[in-house]
């Protein structure tokens, strides 16, 4: 999707925008990259060292929303500015229609949903088989998107599919002998179904998402810029926390999280420093990934959540001391080759469409 309605701009312009246009891509690629190998990383780790709270937990992956009013703030600041030297109206306070932002209230529901699956299942669970059952989303965001967005699927789309997914199959072979201790076999094989189900629902949301910004692009009547994105994850984040918030409150977690900070294994400083970094990686994390579904659309984002399964398995090796099996191995390869094949892709496909515009502009020149 592009990053904003527009009419037709100068080719210097043009060329301009199209470089903010992949900067910008860039950077939510970042993001997401960042907040999803960290996070998880995070997580596990506050399991590992004695932390119990589930609904703490959820809550961490979407408490750490107000960072987003910095930059809301500035954006606002400037639109008044702006507003004021060229003598216009005031200066909206908010870009995104208020019916988009109703559906935002109902995504954020479906996250906080999303969250406490995630993090109930991660309790019973080591990092490298629950990044193993987060990546079936692949398949979920595939299907979704085909049904509720019409997202076309090229061939390179479905050859990286089939890597990612032979990936995580290959992952899987190992997962059996991979509970962490203290765990029994019915809490392992619980973690195991929540984990698939938040997969599941998180392969719904994204689609949902994109949805919400087609929507606002047909009848916003305002430009769709990325101040649409942050506003609409606020909204999911604020909503999100409140539900958290609420199963933290009928579960005690607010009286109970002194006592586990005492009780850390790496200590109560560290224990605040874990979950407070959890929260802004979490918040990292969600923002790339609407930014790139706002950006490119949906199956990118799930992409790259695949993608990055194999690089949190590394890292788990490295900073949790996890087992590097053999299938570990073949998983990362896989990956980087899925990868690979839906960048030629759509470097292919953008080549093509670039031709076609300079083929049609040639034909309307010669009329």
């Amino acid at each position: 999707m592009d990053l904003e309605t527009h009419n037709e701009s100068p080719p210097g312009r043009s060329k301009t925008k199209t470089m903010m246009q992949r900067l910008l891509v860039a950077l939510n690629c970042v993001l997401l990259g960042i907040g999803v190998t960290g996070a998880q990383l995070l997580t596990r780790l506050y399991y590992s060292k004695g932390g119990h709270r589930q609904w703490l937990s959820s809550w961490l992956q979407s408490g750490a929303w107000p960072l987003l009013l910095i930059p809301l703030a500035a954006s606002y600041a400037t639109r008044r500015a702006r507003a004021r030297a060229h003598g216009g109206a005031a200066a909206p306070v908010l870009l995104t229609p208020p019916r988009i932002l109703l559906a935002a209230v109902g995504l954020g529901l479906i996250s906080g949903v999303d969250n406490f699956l995630y993090a109930w299942g991660l309790e019973f669970l080591p990092v490298s088989t629950s990044a193993i059952l987060i990546s079936t989303q692949l398949v979920f965001t595939v299907f979704f998107a085909f049904l509720i967005v019409r997202q076309r699927l090229t061939p390179a789309t479905v050859n990286a599919v089939v890597l990612l997914t032979v990936g995580a199959i290959v992952l899987g072979l190992h997962a059996s002998s991979d509970r962490p201790p203290g765990v029994t076999r019915g809490k392992y094989w619980l973690g195991f179904a929540l984990t698939l189900g938040a997969a599941l629902l998180y392969g719904v949301f994204m689609p949902l998402v994109e949805l919400a910004y087609k929507c606002a692009a047909a009848g916003g009547g305002r430009a769709l810029t990325y101040a649409v994105v942050m506003e609409v994850q606020l909204v999911i984040g604020f909503v999100a926390t409140v539900f958290c918030t609420v199963g933290m409150i009928v579960n005690k977690d607010f009286q109970a999280i002194p006592r586990e900070a005492k009780q850390f294994e790496l200590g109560e400083a560290r224990y605040y420093v874990v979950i407070v970094w959890a929260a802004v990686l979490w918040q990292f994390f969600f923002l790339g990934t609407v930014g790139v579904i706002f950006c490119v659309h949906t199956l990118l984002a799930g992409i790259l959540i695949a993608v990055f399964i194999p690089i949190t398995e590394v890292a788990a090796v490295i900073f949790l001391h996890e087992k590097f099996s053999s299938e570990k191995g073949v998983a990362l390869v896989l990956s980087l080759w899925g990868l690979a094949s839906y960048s030629y892709g759509e470097w292919s496909e953008a080549r093509t469409r670039a031709k076609k515009k300079v083929e049609v502009d040639e034909e309307a020149q010669a009329l």
